[in-house]
This record gives C-alpha cells, sequence and structure tokens, in this order.
C-alpha cells in the first residue's frame, strides 16, 4: 500500500481517487472547495487536507485532474503547491488536459527536485473514470513511466506511453481533433436524414456496421436523435482543449482547417445557452 494523494475531486477527479482508494492505497485528498474533500473523505476514507502543499508531504504519488493551465500551475509551483514538499523520488502524475508547454515545465522543475513526472491526460469521460475504463495517454521518461504505470492500472483499461514530457498533452490533442470532426459530421447525416424523412433509427441501423461508424455515433446518434444532451463532456471544456490544440498548432505549424471552423461553432452553441451541455449538442445549430 501506497501514500498517494489526489488534487481536484471534480467528476473525473472522484471517482478516479475512489480507485486508487478501492485499490489499497491510504488516500489523500485536496479540493479546491473543502467541503467536496470532506464529503469524499466521508464516503470512502482516507483524510482531507487545506492545502496541495500539504498533500504532497510524505506521498510517494501525487496525482491530479483540475481545470486548466493556471488551476495546475497553483496546485503545483505556486507557494502552497505540491511540488514544495513532495520528497524525491515520488511520482507526479497529472490528469488535466492542459497545453504541452506548461506539462513540459513541470517536467523540468519536477526534476530539478527529483520528482517524476508524467502528463497523462485522458479519454473516456466521466463514464470511463466511474467505471475504471479510462483510456491514458502518457508523456514522460521512461523512468517516470514505469514509476506511474503501477498505480494507472487502478482505473485505465489502456495505457500508453506516446513519448516525451508533453507527449500526452499533444496526443490527446489529436484526440479532441478527432472528436469535433466526428460530430460534425454525425451532426449533418443526422439532420440530412431528417430532412429527408427517413426513419432514424433505421438510418442507424444501416450506417452503424460500416465504414462510416464511429464511438460518436454509437453512442450519441439515439440521443441527439431526442435533442437529449446530458451526456458528461461540456462544450465549454471541449472549447478549452480545441483553443489548446490551435494554439499548439500555431507552434508546431500543423494546418487544422476543420477544427478551426468547428471551435466557432462550439462557440454558436455557447451562445445559444448550451455551454453546458455535451459536445453532442452541435447538432443543435443546423436547422432540421
Amino acid at each position: 500500500m501506497a501514500k498517494v494523494s489526489f488534487l481536484g475531486l471534480g467528476v473525473m477527479g472522484a471517482p478516479i481517487a475512489r480507485h486508487l482508494a478501492k485499490a489499497g492505497h491510504d488516500v489523500t485528498v485536496y479540493n479546491r472547495t473543502r467541503e467536496r474533500a470532506d464529503a469524499w473523505v466521508a464516503q470512502y476514507g482516507g483524510r482531507a487536507v487545506a492545502t496541495p502543499a500539504a498533500a504532497g508531504e510524505d506521498a510517494d504519488a501525487v496525482f491530479s485532474c483540475v481545470g486548466a493551465d493556471g488551476d495546475l500551475e497553483a496546485v503545483t509551483l505556486r507557494n502552497d503547491g505540491v511540488f514544495r514538499t513532495m520528497k524525491k523520488g515520488a511520482v507526479y502524475v497529472d490528469h488535466t488536459t492542459v497545453s504541452a508547454r506548461i506539462a513540459r515545465q513541470l517536467a523540468v522543475e519536477g526534476r530539478d527536485r527529483g520528482l517524476l513526472v508524467v502528463d497523462a491526460p485522458v479519454s473516456g469521460g466521466q463514464a470511463g473514470a466511474e467505471n475504471g475504463t479510462l483510456s491514458i495517454m502518457c508523456g514522460g521518461s521512461p523512468k517516470a513511466m514505469a514509476a506511474a504505470e503501477p498505480y494507472l492500472k487502478a482505473y485505465a483499461s489502456r495505457i500508453v506511453h506516446v513519448g516525451p514530457p508533453g507527449a500526452g498533452q499533444t496526443t490527446k490533442m489529436c484526440n479532441q481533433i478527432c472528436i469535433a470532426g466526428a460530430l460534425q459530421g454525425v451532426s449533418e447525416a443526422l439532420r440530412f436524414a431528417q430532412s429527408s424523412d427517413l426513419d432514424l433509427d433505421k438510418v442507424f441501423e444501416a450506417i452503424s456496421g460500416g465504414a462510416a461508424a464511429s464511438w460518436q455515433m454509437l453512442n450519441r446518434w439515439k440521443s441527439m436523435s431526442d435533442d437529449s444532451f446530458d451526456f458528461g463532456f461540456a462544450v465549454d471544456w471541449m472549447r478549452k482543449d480545441l483553443g489548446l490544440a490551435l494554439d499548439e498548432a500555431r507552434s508546431n505549424g500543423a494546418t487544422l482547417p476543420v477544427t478551426a471552423l468547428v471551435d466557432q461553432f462550439y462557440a454558436d452553441i455557447q451562445h445559444m445557452g448550451g455551454g453546458r451541455q455535451d459536445t453532442s449538442a452541435l447538432v443543435r445549430r443546423l436547422p432540421k
């Protein structure tokens, strides 16, 4: 049993921390809203602390899943950040989707402190976190990856070491680019079928087993047909992620015309009041 800490108990972080506790680890939790940390401890055990720095004391491994670059910097590098108290040789794994820049910065800062740092964004959504079936794309040194992987197995069905520090984050950008394009295609196909007076269930049956199939089609066609958009990952967060990809593309010279277009379509959904709806709400901007 290891002493582990988890920073950030949102819809992803709370169930991941639960899997770590279920695996037998001694779990300490920190959340910006203390009441949420106390509620987690009341349900799953362990202890809650008031600062990230307190969470880092004597921990063998620390995990985080917060909001954006600024939140991650706050829990790691600022005065009460966890990097100030973690012991040499400890593992730090970040599951937040952030810029590759800050992921690389944390790897350097961690190396200078004798820490093993892995950027490890996830795919699979809230259901994957709850069920312990996340896909994790990891960036970091081989040594850091070897130290982190035994912990990750508690809540992941796929763990891939994709490259050096920052590679996990750029791979997550690839993931979001693919999702954006797939959802736009499903949205247009759905509205085209409706305009053609086709039976949507029959269309799904006909095309979901062939080359047109995707996770988005298989899992969202029916809910999109029903105008139901309460299934996890929100438009607001997708826009954040696509913004990261577009920023990185400006640095590495990649061209992302479809991603840029779909990002603006998501802006339309935000203006329609759908920022907290899930990403399949993209279909809302297309008239029936």
